[in-house]
């Protein structure tokens, strides 16, 4: 999804693909390789000028290596560590002194035990590493729960995070964009829907929250931006809780474009891929303001249809006014294959939700009839 704004702008991507037929390798050109192995990330990293990422698991002792040997990386590992690591991250953010759920870092049934006395049942239980769209999360209500989760205390992990489960309003996601200059650009921060552990539907602006909790987000995402030194664009998920000042707190971090601001290809002036490359190429940040009064995003996940193309012109005809975006996956059942935009033109937020929804369920299923 970089590659359209990126040919606008003359620039050339050389993707570090796992393999020849994943989605990225049919944007741009492509080397295949492994990107746990530090040769190989070597040998692709001198064949660009900047070295960016579009997911958080490239081994952190690689990339402090390459920029030691001069690699100019964005974000660098120093910021990054905080997206790839949960644990570092919740550290980062008392240091910082903003918001978060009570925490602590357990290795030992005992002290999950003791933890989630102190902290009050229920828990939520999460790897530091690795963990993403619900994987690697443990919601323990008793401790009943958490004896029966000794099983996670194996050695994969120096430590485990849990956390209390907050009584939240609604998810929210406040998205930054810091240049190698330091400049910064804020988007409106956004509601999210999770089913299932996935991002499902995201409302641009979030329609349920103040303007007083929305500057804060905004600013509390600056604060981490230049706190954490990070390059590019960095997500800020979010719980919305409007009873206990300032209105929310931080759940977890993404430095790259995602998911929740998959919405600003259609409703931003502009969007977050183009963004992020300006960002990590040192170039002036650009406009961040709605189109509209607010924008739909509606993931599609993998079902029944696997001719989805074949669908587009359904959706299409009930819906001439959506944006159908195809990341190019196959189709396996509860994948993220795609997403389609809806612009409230009118302001009418329920009327975008509907054929937002409908649009997407055309394309999962293959026909109007579902």
């Amino acid at each position: 999804m970089m590659a359209p704004v990126a040919i606008n702008l003359g620039i050339k991507l050389h993707v570090l693909a796992e393999a020849d037929d994943v989605s990225a390798t049919t944007a741009a050109t492509y080397t295949v390789g492994d990107y746990t192995d530090y040769d190989t990330l070597a040998a692709f990293a001198a064949t660009v000028d900047v070295v960016t990422f579009d997911h958080e698991h490239v081994p952190t002792q690689h990339l402090h290596r390459l920029q030691d040997a001069g690699v100019k990386l964005a974000p660098g590992p120093d910021a990054l560590v905080y997206a790839q690591d949960k644990l570092a991250m919740r550290r980062k953010m008392a240091e910082l002194g903003l918001p978060q759920p009570d925490w602590r870092a357990v290795t030992t049934l005992d002290e999950l035990l003791t933890a989630g006395d102190e902290i009050g049942w229920p828990v939520v239980l999460k790897t530091p590493r690795g963990g993403y769209d619900g994987k690697g999360v443990w919601v323990l209500d008793s401790a009943e729960d958490a004896r029966a989760a000794n099983v996670w205390f194996n050695g994969d992990h120096a430590a485990l995070l849990v956390e209390a489960k907050v009584d939240f309003r609604s998810e929210l996601s406040a998205q930054i964009a810091r240049s190698t200059t330091g400049e910064t650009k804020t988007y409106p921060v956004v509601e999210t829907i999770q089913t299932d552990g996935v991002a499902d539907i995201v409302k641009a602006p979030a329609p349920e929250l103040d303007d007083t909790t929305a500057n804060a987000a905004r600013q509390a995402a600056e604060t981490i931006a230049n706190g954490v030194g990070v390059t590019g664009m960095l997500a800020v998920e979010l719980f919305h809780t409007p009873d206990i000042a300032p209105g929310f707190m931080i759940n977890e971090l993404a430095m790259r474009p995602h998911n929740t601001g998959h919405w600003t290809q259609d409703g931003a002036v502009t969007s977050q891929f183009e963004q992020h490359l300006r960002a990590v190429l040192g170039l002036p940040l650009g406009a961040t303001d709605p189109i509209v009064k607010y924008t739909v995003m509606k993931n599609y996940l993998g079902a029944d249809n696997h001719d989805l193309y074949g669908a587009f012109g359904l959706a299409m005809a009930k819906y001439p006014a959506a944006k159908i975006h195809a990341y190019g996956k196959s189709v396996r059942p509860g994948r993220k294959i795609g997403h389609v935009n809806v612009l409230a033109t009118d302001g009418d937020l329920d009327a975008a939700l509907a054929a937002a929804i409908d649009a997407a369920e055309i394309i999962r299923h293959g026909t109007t009839d579902y």
